[in-house]
């Protein structure tokens, strides 16, 4: 099982690089994702959350299963808009209603090499979103208000570091 990096490590704020070769590794990688994010009881996991600053995420969503999604990219999304309280395994216990727009369109390339795309609604147009924030260096919470922001983070470092 892999360390989930949590709130305050400067990579969750960095942008992940483009996977250069689909190879043993990257399917390594996925499998120990899953694993983790399986314990953990997450529905999301993005490379960088794992210490991979690679552009690389992993969803399994009731109703829809396991999915890798390497080098991923929103080519698409919906004008209307969904408020959902999401949360993060690198933010434990916090949660908080954010605002996205409730459809998407993603490419990206599975573990093979091969692209393709996803017409995604509900939960998945979320969790994907989420995920791919994580690849450009955002949390849920920095599209928070900021007092609100604030409010959490303060929140979560009196639990989490005394």
């Amino acid at each position: 099982m892999l360390n989930i990096v949590t709130l305050g490590d400067e990579r969750l704020k960095k942008h992940s690089i483009v996977v250069p070769e689909f190879d043993g590794e990257i399917e390594s990688l996925a499998e120990q994702m899953f694993e983790t994010m399986h314990v953990n009881k997450g529905i999301g996991l993005a490379a960088v959350q794992v210490g991979k600053l690679i552009r690389m995420f992993i969803t399994d969503i009731p109703k829809d299963g396991p999915r890798v999604f390497i080098n991923p990219e929103v080519v698409e999304t919906s004008f209307g808009q969904a408020t959902y309280e999401e949360g993060c395994l690198s933010i434990p216990e916090v949660n908080a209603d954010v605002v996205r727009p409730q459809q998407v369109r993603i490419q990206a390339w599975n573990l093979k090499g091969r692209p393709f795309s996803v017409d995604a609604d509900d939960m998945l147009a979320r969790v994907v979103q989420h995920e791919l924030d994580h690849l450009n260096g955002v949390l849920f919470i920095d599209r928070l208000d900021p007092k609100k922001r604030e409010r959490l983070v303060k929140r979560y470092e009196k639990v989490h570091t005394g």
